[in-house]
């Protein structure tokens, strides 16, 4: 019988400290670390684990795999850098309810793709039915459904099923029987999406891995998660508008700087092509306080409305506020044009 020790990590960062302490050393969190149980056999069974070792010279390498795969989506294409590479691992994070399990079932749309394997973790196979019947999505035979939360166990499916794209929802609810603590704490995510990785690797498989986001809006768990994968998109919204953002934190295979815009509809996220009429749409032409600026997203420019609004104040010395950009870049920017332009 495997002997258990028991440690504490850090829920923001994954720091492990053999005891428990109110403010975590690492990333300077209060009341983060949650105790874990480790099996001590763990390391002994990767010790004496064999497997064959074969180092070749990068110009034999074959790159016929790395072709890029197109996933219907243009504005998902943009973000992916052209495309989505075969055996990368992909995160994709946001608010719950701004639409990241739509964005994904809505892969199933285009036939080209092939099998896509949706392992849910949060849902039923008859409640995931469902929604691709509310989005319209016709080709349901291209689209099959895995309800398991073991990781081992979806492992052995993705193995024998040999699916080009592999769908997660979400990292958060699979476990792995030997971490011997609950889904979604940070062994268990950091375990899960390593061995998610390993297998997108071997196989060749495209994985998709949904997750949560923390009060912060940054992706839910350790940092070390957003080492791991290859692209982190994050997925903005408001709730009362049906304007969605995607957005890429970090990307192997393309820039960063690209962003896709979609609204939300009855049948999915739908795409917006050409966001600067969008944007544009509610502006009062003529209005003072109001004018129009050019930004530039990757490789596109976007026209976006900048109001300016100047009242008198109660207050003894005048108050500033911004809303959608930053405070102190507001200041600076401000500044320079006080200085310089008088």
């Amino acid at each position: 019988m495997s002997k258990q020790t028991v440690r504490f990590a850090c829920q923001n960062c994954g720091y492990i400290s053999p005891r428990w302490t109110g403010r975590c050393p690492e990333c300077g969190e209060w009341n983060s670390f949650v105790e874990e149980l480790v099996n001590e056999d763990r390391r002994s069974k990767i010790e004496n684990r064999k497997s064959k070792i074969e180092i070749v010279p990068l110009s034999e390498v074959e790159v016929a795999e790395g072709k890029r795969l197109s996933t219907g989506i243009e504005e998902f294409d943009r973000v992916l850098g052209g495309g989505l590479m075969p055996g990368s691992v992909i995160l994709i994070a946001g608010d719950p309810g701004v639409g990241k399990s739509t964005l994904m079932m809505q892969l199933a749309r285009y036939e080209k793709l092939g099998k896509i394997l949706y392992v849910t973790g949060e849902e039923s196979r008859a409640q995931v039915r469902v929604r691709a019947e509310r989005l319209g999505i016709k080709n349901l035979d291209n689209l099959f459904v895995l309800a398991e939360t073991d990781l081992e166990a979806i492992t052995k499916a993705v193995t024998e099923f040999n699916p080009p794209v592999l769908i997660v929802d979400s990292i958060q609810t699979i476990y792995h029987p030997d971490i011997m603590s609950s889904p979604g704490s940070v062994s268990q995510v950091r375990e899960c999406s390593a061995k998610l990785a390993q297998l997108a690797k071997l196989t060749g498989t495209a994985v998709f891995i949904v997750g949560h986001v923390t009060k912060d809006g940054v992706a839910a768990g350790p940092k070390v998660l957003e080492h791991i994968v290859d692209a982190v998109l994050q997925l903005e919204g408001e709730r009362h508008y049906a304007f969605r953002i995607l957005r890429a934190n970090k990307n192997r295979f393309g820039s960063t700087n690209e962003i896709g815009i979609f609204e939300m509809q009855e049948t999915g996220l739908v795409e917006v092509e050409n966001p600067s009429e969008i944007f544009l749409s509610e502006r009062s032409y003529g209005a003072s306080g109001s004018t129009v600026t050019a930004a530039i997203e990757g490789t596109r420019p976007i026209l976006l409305e900048v109001q300016a609004l100047v009242t008198p104040t109660g207050y003894s010395v005048p108050q500033r506020t911004s809303t959608g950009l930053d405070y102190r870049r507001l200041s600076i920017i401000l500044a320079v044009i006080e200085k310089r332009m008088g």
